[in-house]
């Protein structure tokens, strides 16, 4: 159609055209006779004006008739090719809608954002009606006073704890514990009433097909039940595609994860990170103590430096005690350690081991000779000092520890000149074990 009507534009162009040259030649042959008058020539430019008013306006005409045409087609197209469907359902309010084909037959299903439960059917099937089965969905905030979210991806957790300290270092300390533990809890689940629900039955095409909402599985005779799936049942703490790092909580059609105390709940709704209370401000330490953070908890420590009978200390740091001159020939004076260092760690239970927990280095070398090794401490069989440099020491963790637990592990430097010592230099670690593997 548009090349007919290009082409009938051409053709009026070219006669329009023709019929100008045919006029213009008129009044040239005309003018070589004789000149033309003023009047012969304003008498030939308004015919050639007419032409071209005349060749515009049929131009439009044949413009709009084939938009009314191209428009036409596109409607009767546009006809042939629509689908009846059911009119497009809203999410509801904080959360969203999955599916976009909203056909005879089509289902759309629904979720709430974390924080958040759904009342109603969580599928909904397009009708030959082209009305939606069911009520529309809504999300209804939960009144728990645990934290959990729903969540529908696996996490896995993962700590480590490793440190360094240059010499000279820290002091004595006693330590008392401020955390609070949540013991383990068996999952809940929900009522028997809350368990079951009538299935989802349309008929289309003289076939029935029944449907249950997400988190139930059919069941009955005439698949006309649908049972509550207890996602944590299907999925134990500690197996691969774990649901939650610590508890699962199954609730109908869904489940929800809890963190024990000292812990939040993280985005994803099924791993625990740890709060710090120490950063936060959330603990009773005094202010002569310490606050130390751990995994679940915090440690309130006080430092002060030892109190031996041949030797005397002062504390230069919050973590570092020097020992004060000794007397000329004083030798149990000069054997006692020089400075000493305190460090605390924090570790998660049955942590992967061996694993380095803290390097000792010295900052200088005045003898020959530098020899670390472990002094004493509780839990002794769970520790190792190995050499990694010349002037460097590494604490390695042997066999992993069951938490709850603090133990403690005294590395001792030694530095000699012609096998005479010159200085030892101790730093105590004290490493607290969280009763949770995360």
């Amino acid at each position: 159609m548009r090349m007919e009507f290009f082409s009938r534009m051409k053709a009026a162009g070219v006669i329009t055209l023709t019929m100008m040259m045919i006029s213009l030649h008129q009044i040239y042959s005309s003018s070589a006779q004789e000149c033309p008058s003023t009047h012969d020539l304003l008498n030939s430019l308004r015919q050639v004006e007419k032409m071209l008013a005349v060749h515009e306006t049929s131009y439009q005409q044949s413009l709009r008739s084939l938009k009314k045409k191209i428009s036409t087609l596109h409607n009767s197209t546009m006809a042939v090719f629509k689908i009846a469907s059911c009119p497009k359902p809203d999410p509801p309010a904080h959360g969203r809608r999955l599916g976009r084909v909203f056909g005879i037959g089509h289902e759309v299903h629904f979720l709430c954002k974390s924080g958040y439960e759904l009342i109603g059917p969580r599928t909904r099937v397009c009708l030959e009606s082209l009305k939606w089965s069911g009520q529309q969905p809504m999300c209804r905030h939960l009144n728990s006073t645990a934290n959990s979210l729903p969540s529908f991806s696996p996490a896995s957790p993962s700590s480590s704890a490793s440190s360094s300290s240059s010499f000279p270092a820290s002091a004595a300390l006693s330590a008392s514990s401020s955390a609070t533990s949540l013991s383990h809890q068996s999952p809940t689940s929900s009522s028997p009433s809350s368990s079951v629900r009538p299935s989802h039955c349309t008929h289309f095409l003289g076939s029935t097909r029944c449907t249950c909402d997400v988190g139930f599985t059919i069941s009955g005779r005439d698949n006309n039940i649908c049972t509550d799936i207890d996602e944590c049942h299907l999925f134990p703490l500690g197996q691969p595609g774990l649901l939650c790092v610590h508890q699962c909580v199954n609730t109908p059609g869904s489940f929800h994860c809890i963190c024990p105390s000292g812990y939040d709940l993280t985005r994803d709704g099924r791993s625990c990170t740890d709060i710090d209370e120490c950063e936060n401000r959330m603990h009773n330490c005094t202010a002569d103590q310490l606050c130390v953070n751990t995994y679940g908890g915090f440690q309130c420590v006080t430092v002060e430096c030892p109190r031996l009978k041949n030797a005397t200390y002062i504390k230069t740091s919050s973590m570092r005690c020097e020992r004060n001159p000794c007397m000329l020939g004083d030798k149990p004076c000069t054997q006692a350690p020089n400075s000493i260092s305190f460090h605390f760690l924090s570790v998660v239970s049955n942590m992967s081991a061996p694993r380095i927990l803290f390097r000792v280095s010295a900052a200088r070398v005045l003898g020959d000779t530098l020899r670390f090794g472990l002094a004493s401490g509780r839990g002794r069989g769970h520790f190792s000092v190995q050499r990694s440099g010349r002037q460097t020491g590494t604490l390695l963790l042997v066999t992993p520890i069951k938490g709850p637990a603090t133990l403690e592990a005294e590395v001792e430097m030694s530095e000699l000149e012609h096998n005479t010592l010159l200085g030892r230099y101790l730093t105590k670690v004290t490493l607290f074990v969280s009763p949770y593997e995360f």
